[in-house]
C-alpha cells in the first residue's frame, strides 16, 4: 500500500483484564471489581443498557486473562443484538451485544448496517 499511515503512539488502547465470569469474544465488557492480585483489572460481560470499559477480543473462561479493545473512536467488531442501521448509536444489549440505542447509555455508533447476530462495526465512544 502506497503512503500507508501507521500509528506511532496509541496510549491506553488495548489492555488485558482478568475475567470474573465467562466472556465471549466481540462483546462489551464492564469493570466487575477491584484489580486482581496479578494487577489486571477485573472484567465481566457488560450489563444491558450500562456502561462499558471496552470489547472482548476473544473468549475467556472465568479466571482467565482476556484482551480488551478500547479507545475513543476505535472501530471494532461487536456482535449485534437485533438489526442495526448505519450510523445508528448503540447501547449494550443482551449478553454484552450491541443493539440500537433505546433507553440505555450510548457507547458508540455503527459504521454500517448489521443484521441480528452478525458482527457490527462499532466506533466506540
Amino acid at each position: 500500500m502506497a503512503n500507508e499511515n501507521v500509528g506511532v503512539y496509541e496510549p491506553g488502547r488495548d489492555i488485558t483484564g482478568r475475567a470474573t465470569a465467562s466472556v465471549t469474544g466481540k462483546r462489551f465488557l464492564k469493570i466487575s471489581g477491584n484489580r486482581t492480585g496479578t494487577g489486571n483489572i477485573a472484567v465481566a460481560p457488560a450489563d444491558a443498557a450500562g456502561r462499558v470499559c471496552g470489547v472482548s477480543k476473544y473468549d475467556a473462561a472465568s479466571g482467565e486473562i482476556v484482551g480488551v479493545a478500547r479507545g475513543n473512536s476505535r472501530v471494532t467488531h461487536v456482535t449485534a443484538d437485533g438489526a442495526i442501521t448505519a450510523f445508528a448509536e448503540v447501547e449494550v444489549g443482551t449478553a454484552g451485544k450491541a443493539k440500537a440505542l433505546d433507553s440505555g447509555k450510548a457507547v458508540g455508533y455503527a459504521l454500517t448496517a448489521a443484521a441480528d447476530g452478525a458482527d457490527a462495526e462499532i466506533s466506540l465512544y
